[in-house]
């Protein structure tokens, strides 16, 4: 393993270099509060000059033609260089994050696996033929969008840069990728590999700096050709004016409210299991986490029994130990808005059945925590089962009738992901029909794997990302029609 960097300059052209300026920031390790390294604070010009490196990557040529069998070569050398670094990987985003080493050990994995994935699907890209009139002959191209901003967020740091560098690099893309402030150090891990791996100077370029400054230049300028995004919703609208500006083509992955649905004719084993890992992995920060529970009201005393009793035997406490399920939230200011949101419950009249609070004591005195909670007494017209938390915390809510929690769970401004839970097939695809959202689960907490698609309806965004389909997010396609007849066409008839 090797031993982790003090400092992280940007990575541009092949090169790490300074910021313009020479301003650094610190960041930490959520679990402890400890700074664990300095990192380049980059500038608008920074950001010129990785626009810069990655036009120049794409216009000349060398990345955009490669043949698709040698791109998929190089993603999987990148593949097989994670898989030499995992633990490293591992350890530094658990160091970053505050993720348990359980939870990084599953996100690191699918990362390299979505470089396996598009390794494979970038062999898929190719045109069309189309039947046109005699006389003429018309196929498509699919060709590579161009210049990508790429902007990512502190929960999934490194899977969620392989869900947008690795479908951006098999279309032929070049990338400037702008990882969140809080988690930059396993984005230039990445950055460092896929260099090593052969992928040339240029098509991946990375750099870190303030979101409000950096984040809304990157999306205004007119040198990157498509923008994707990952993160909170009213940073999703701001994007999306400004890149209407230049009319760029823009991808965005927001906020959640997911509803989880309990029927009475479930396995109230695996629906209690399953709805503890839905809103407690990631310790609760997660854009998908399934923060609304509605349980029938037939088994709704049982179900909570037995779900208020396993959720007092989370353990958090220190993410490298194998046995926590729950490790540290981000930082103090979202420690503290989590809070807020609970305390806000109470005041709308919601019962704390379960945790509620900012744990003390031992390894708690440093770091950033909160117990995993369970609000009972609430309405879906409260404002927290309304907003997003992004944390460990659900709000538990009854009910009788099928249609009504169809409509309850549809009453939202957000459609990222869903949850059902019944032994009745016909029920939980009839259900699962009427959910207005991009990701329906049933009887299985696990939202994602290389291949499906991953996005929201509604405010949580558009575009889906981690499928085949993802490749046309990061393609234009050209049609080229010939006239191929026999005689010269003379359409004025002159």
């Amino acid at each position: 393993m090797k031993n982790m960097k003090k400092h992280y300059q940007l990575f541009i052209n092949g090169q790490y270099v300074d910021s313009s300026n020479g301003e650094v920031f610190e960041t930490h390790n959520p679990a402890t509060g400890e700074v664990i390294a300095t990192v380049a604070k980059a500038t608008k010009k920074d950001v010129d000059k990785a626009v810069e490196a990655a036009r120049a990557a794409f216009e000349s040529g060398k990345w955009p033609r490669m043949t698709a069998a040698k791109r998929a070569r190089l993603l999987n050398r990148i593949a097989e260089m994670m898989r030499e670094r995992f633990e490293e990987l591992v350890r530094v985003e658990v160091l970053n994050s505050g993720k348990t080493v359980a939870a990084a050990k599953g996100q690191i994995m699918q990362a390299i696996e979505d470089f396996e994935f598009y390794a494979a699907a970038c062999l898929t890209l190719q045109g069309d033929v189309n039947q046109v009139p005699n006389g003429f002959f018309n196929y498509t191209l699919k060709e590579p969008v161009g210049v990508c901003g790429q902007i990512i967020p502190w929960n999934y740091p490194l899977m969620m840069a392989a869900w947008k560098v690795a479908p951006a690099l098999a279309a032929g893309c070049t990338v400037v990728l702008k990882p969140a402030s809080y988690t930059p150090i396993t984005a230039y891990m990445l950055a460092e590999i896929c260099h090593e791996a052969g992928v040339p100077a240029g098509v991946l370029n990375v750099i870190t700096g303030s979101g409000s400054e950096i984040g809304p230049y990157m999306t205004e300028h007119p040198g990157i050709d498509k923008v994707a995004f990952t993160g909170e919703t009213e940073t999703g609208k701001d994007i999306m004016k400004r890149a209407s500006e230049t009319l760029k083509r823009v991808t965005l992955e927001l906020g959640g409210k997911s509803p989880n649905i309990v029927f009475d004719d479930c396995d109230l084993e695996g629906a209690v299991n399953g709805s503890l890992y839905g809103i407690f992995y990631n310790t609760g920060q997660s854009c998908e986490a399934r923060s609304r529970l509605f349980v029938h009201e037939n088994i709704y005393d049982e179900f909570m029994e037995k779900f208020l009793e396993k959720a007092s035997r989370i353990r958090v406490g220190n993410p490298f130990d194998e046995g926590v399920h729950m490790g540290a939230v981000i930082s103090k200011s979202h420690q503290q808005t989590i809070d807020h949101y609970v305390k806000l419950a109470v005041e709308e009249g919601g019962k704390i059945l379960y945790g509620g609070k900012i744990p003390e004591g031992g390894e708690y005195e440093k770091g950033y925590w909160y117990l995993p909670t369970v609000i009972g007494d609430v309405t879906n017209d409260m404002r927290v089962a309304q907003e997003e938390i992004f944390g460990p915390v659900v709000v538990v809510m009854k009910f009788s009738d099928e249609q009504d929690v169809i409509r309850q769970a549809n009453d939202s401004i957000f459609g990222l992901g869903s949850a059902i839970w019944t032994n009745d097939h016909g029920k939980a695809h009839r259900v699962a029909a009427q959910i207005k959202a991009g990701i329906v689960m049933v009887n299985s907490p696990i939202s994602a794997f290389p291949g499906t698609p991953f996005g929201g309806y509604k405010q949580s965004g558009f575009g889906r990302e981690l499928a085949l389909e993802t490749l046309n997010l990061y393609t234009e396609t050209k049609s080229v029609v010939s006239y191929i007849g026999s005689k010269p066409l003379n359409l004025f008839g002159l």
